[in-house]
Formats: structure tokens, C-alpha cells, sequence
């Protein structure tokens, strides 16, 4: 999209009432959570039930363990110290053995 488009949109959406802005909102909330979930389930569907991942926790640690349970959002991990993480499964890499 090039700026003369974004100006356009944006003329646009000034002379729109408070009813249409608002109806306009949730059509733009519904299309990015779509484009969300295509996106997660690109990312989920690299992944298989028995794979050995890996991943970095909220304090950098490297945790590996196997996906036990592909969810609608997440990816289920049981590590290798016999912990389960749920994670998004744009933050797993697989473990080359």
C-alpha cells in the first residue's frame, strides 16, 4: 500500500459517524485475529506429536523436552526434567539430535 492509499483511507475514515467507525473497528479486529490464527497454525503445523523441541523461557533458559499435545493455540511440552509448558508454537524450534 503507498501513501496516496493511506491518505485516501484515512479521508475516508474521518467522514465516517460513530456507528460506522465503530462497525468498521470490529471488521478490523476479526481480520487481524484471522490473519492470527493463519499465522499460528502455519507455525503449528511444523510440529508433531513425539518431536523433540526446544525452547527459551521467560528467564532465557534453554528448555528441551517433547511435544505431547498440539492445541488450538499452543503446543504441549513435557521436558526433559518430567515439567509441562504450554507454548506458542512460534517460540519452538526443533532439537537436532
Amino acid at each position: 500500500m503507498n501513501n496516496v492509499d493511506i491518505r485516501r483511507i484515512e479521508d475516508f475514515i474521518k467522514t465516517l459517524k460513530e456507528d460506522e467507525l465503530l462497525y468498521m473497528n470490529r471488521l478490523i479486529i476479526e481480520r487481524v485475529k484471522l490473519l492470527s490464527q493463519q499465522k499460528s497454525t502455519a507455525h503449528m503445523a511444523k510440529f508433531n506429536i513425539g518431536e523433540r523441541v526446544y525452547f527459551t523461557d521467560y528467564e532465557n533458559r534453554l528448555i528441551k523436552g517433547t511435544i505431547f499435545k498440539l492445541n488450538k493455540k499452543t503446543v504441549s511440552i513435557k521436558t526433559d526434567d518430567n515439567y509441562k509448558w504450554n507454548v506458542s508454537p512460534s517460540l519452538i524450534k526443533h532439537l537436532d539430535n
